[in-house]
């Protein structure tokens, strides 16, 4: 039990910095496109929904809450057994947070050539594209320190947990009247 809510921790703590910037974008949100309004095919390049204000929000974001958490970080085992929570490289901080912007934009680019319109659901890409990317790029640009925190266990509990928190999450922002949609 203990080795779960251990890696559930370490799992979540790691990454916050690339669950956060997303909904920070959706708050931030609007201003100039990143598409320019440029169509390929008979479609937007990404559409309104991603823009250069949102993408540098919710990076800048993402690396606060790096920062913070950094600041906030418990160094001992607690009484749980819950082993220290990893501490953010400014590499990693930078990575995990403009890696889940560029995941999330991906999906957009993919969205459109799919033909699906901006908030259609398009499952699992919905759910991993910015996990993906975030994971992917820090694991090129900090790889000792992925290495150590990303462990396959960690891996894998951030797989099963991101879809249900990515679809809670939204499920709260469309409740809120925040987002269009609950996905």
């Amino acid at each position: 039990m203990v080795d779960l809510v251990g890696t559930v921790a370490v799992a979540v703590w790691a990454m916050l910095p690339a669950y956060v910037p997303n909904n920070a974008a959706v708050l931030a949100g609007g201003g100039r496109p990143i598409d320019g309004g440029r169509i390929w095919g008979d479609s937007r390049l990404l559409g309104d929904g991603k823009t250069w204000r949102g993408t540098a929000v919710g990076t800048l974001v993402g690396v606060a809450l790096a920062v913070a958490l950094n600041a906030l970080r418990p160094t001992a085992v607690d009484a749980l057994g819950v082993p220290a929570l990893p501490e953010f490289p400014p590499l990693a901080m930078g990575t995990l947070a403009f890696g889940a912007m560029l995941g999330d934009i991906t999906a957009s680019f993919l969205k459109r050539r799919t033909g699906r319109q901006r908030g259609a659901a398009f499952p699992v890409v919905d759910q991993l594209d910015f996990v993906v990317v975030a994971l992917a790029l820090t694991a090129l640009a900090a790889p000792a320190w992925f290495g150590d925190t990303f462990t396959l266990s960690v891996l894998a509990t951030v797989a099963v947990l991101t879809p249900a928190l990515h679809l809670l999450t939204n499920g709260i922002a469309y409740a809120l009247g925040v987002k269009d949609e609950p996905w």
